[in-house]
């Protein structure tokens, strides 16, 4: 029950209300790529097929070149996922990366990165959500980021790193409300995920980590 759960995926629509699509354009360059190369530059595991595979929070996903989709674990070995979000990302990911940048040096808002301009307006971080959800609740959010393999952090009421990628960071910070003030959340990130990610790209990660925090509540609830 808690695996079917974790897999029903939200539907993944961009800032305009469209279906998430990853371009053809996109799996034709990634199939261009030395994938050796690749795994040593993001420590993705390269398989005896020549599949990538990777850890998303908790889950391990292939990285189908061939089939050019995304694959989990399933009763009957790797099936085929519908994780656009995620397939976008991981395709964009892949494609951008060329060299090996420091993690957790130089944390930074969406703010301090040279595209901060783009989260604004449509493009705001949605953190709505996770705000109504545990704005009241600490322990709740604790527990669904350690389910998520998140790393506490000393930098707020609560905060986690989480790894949707072995070698990207995303920081929830949540500061709980009370009587007095309204609860806070805010997202920071390693400054060089800006050196593999755009803007939207970035958008879109957060949307699906932030989607994995409310899934993993309602799974954790069951």
């Amino acid at each position: 029950m808690q695996q079917r759960r974790l897999k029903e995926k939200l539907p993944a629509n961009t800032p305009d209300g469209s279906r998430v699509k990853v371009s053809v354009d996109y799996w034709d360059q990634l199939q261009g790529k030395d994938m050796t190369a690749l795994c040593n530059l993001t420590l993705f595991d390269l398989n005896s097929s020549g599949q990538m595979l990777f850890h998303f929070l908790r889950e391990d996903v292939m990285v189908d070149i061939e089939n050019r989709c995304l694959k989990r674990r399933g009763g009957t070995g790797w099936e085929i996922t519908d994780d656009p979000l995620l397939e976008l990302v991981t395709v964009m990911y892949l494609i951008n990366v060329k060299d090996i940048h420091p993690i957790g040096r130089d944390i930074v808002g969406v703010k301090d990165l040279k595209e901060g301009h783009f989260f604004q307006g449509p493009h705001v971080l949605k953190t709505d959500s996770l705000l109504k959800r545990y704005g009241h609740d600490l322990y709740g959010f604790q527990q669904t980021a350690e389910y998520l393999e998140g790393e506490p952090r000393d930098m707020a009421d609560a905060a986690y790193k989480l790894s949707p990628f072995p070698r990207i960071h995303i920081y929830y910070l949540l500061w709980q409300g009370d009587q007095e003030f309204e609860p806070r959340l805010t997202v920071l990130f390693d400054r060089s995920i800006e050196k593999v990610l755009a803007a939207d790209a970035i958008w879109a990660l957060v949307n699906r980590v932030t989607m994995a925090l409310l899934e993993g509540s309602t799974v954790k609830e069951i």
